[in-house]
């Protein structure tokens, strides 16, 4: 049995980035309380490597190196990783297959001839059930996705606009605010939650890249995944700075 348990909250909001695509980077959310194993299962579906031969390293966002992901039994909340670290995946396995591959002079093989060939990395990993060839690992992989996108619309379809509500982002204050926007954008994948608070907290005024969602203040307005937002009786406070000493 591990010793490792997890000391914070449930789950941990981060970007993706892997060596095999530089470009590419991607918001996920994962349970703190799977292990390093499981998350390399979650991420080999989501970078298109392999969880056997990939490293994991966390990066704060000043990209300084905060930790390595290396002990496969480990628990991920076990690790000091909070939400808007980013999660980067190497892939030796792949940078190494793209290194072997530079040197040879390359020739045009029909898809049929290839796939009667023994010696490609298409038949190394038919042959160990490696990546996409793992019929049933990938479907798990799929089903879980689907349910955490099912899981995420249905908490965006708890709040309606003009719903008073208390955004409750993991390591920040708590702050009521009104509901004026649920759906998905372009910013970004997934449902959002685009609120107007009570205060000048937030990061827009409801437009983002140009695209207006709904009108607020400058710094009024904010886009929030659904788990993070509790719709209920949640009057504005008074703020009333004539009263303070």
């Amino acid at each position: 049995m591990s010793n490792y348990t997890v000391i914070t909250s449930d789950f941990v909001n981060v970007s993706v980035t892997n060596s095999g695509n530089q470009t590419t980077c991607v918001e996920r959310r994962f349970q703190k309380g799977i292990t390093i194993d499981e998350l390399k299962g979650k991420l080999e579906l989501l970078t298109g490597g392999n969880s056997m031969t990939m490293n994991i390293e966390v990066y704060d966002k000043n990209d300084k190196l905060i930790c390595k992901l290396n002990e496969s039994s480990r628990l991920l909340g076990s690790y000091p990783i909070d939400d808007g670290m980013r999660i980067h995946v190497v892939d030796n396995f792949s940078r190494q297959l793209e290194d072997d591959l530079s040197s040879v002079e390359k020739f045009e093989l029909s898809e049929e001839d290839y796939s009667k060939r023994t010696d490609t990395v298409k038949a190394f990993l038919e042959k160990n059930k490696l990546g996409k060839y793992n019929e049933e690992e990938m479907k798990r992989k799929e089903e879980e996705k689907l349910k955490e996108e099912e899981a995420e619309e249905a908490a965006a379809r708890l709040c309606k606009i003009g719903d008073r509500c208390e955004v409750q982002v993991p390591n920040q204050a708590k702050r009521r605010a009104t509901v004026m926007y649920v759906g998905k954008t372009d910013f970004k994948e997934g449902w959002w939650v685009g609120v107007k608070y009570d205060e000048p907290l937030g990061k827009n005024n409801g437009s983002v890249n140009g695209k207006v969602y709904f009108e607020c203040g400058p710094k009024y307005g904010g886009f929030i995944k659904p788990h993070h937002v509790k719709v209920g009786d949640f009057p504005e406070e008074d703020y009333d700075l004539d009263e303070e000493l």
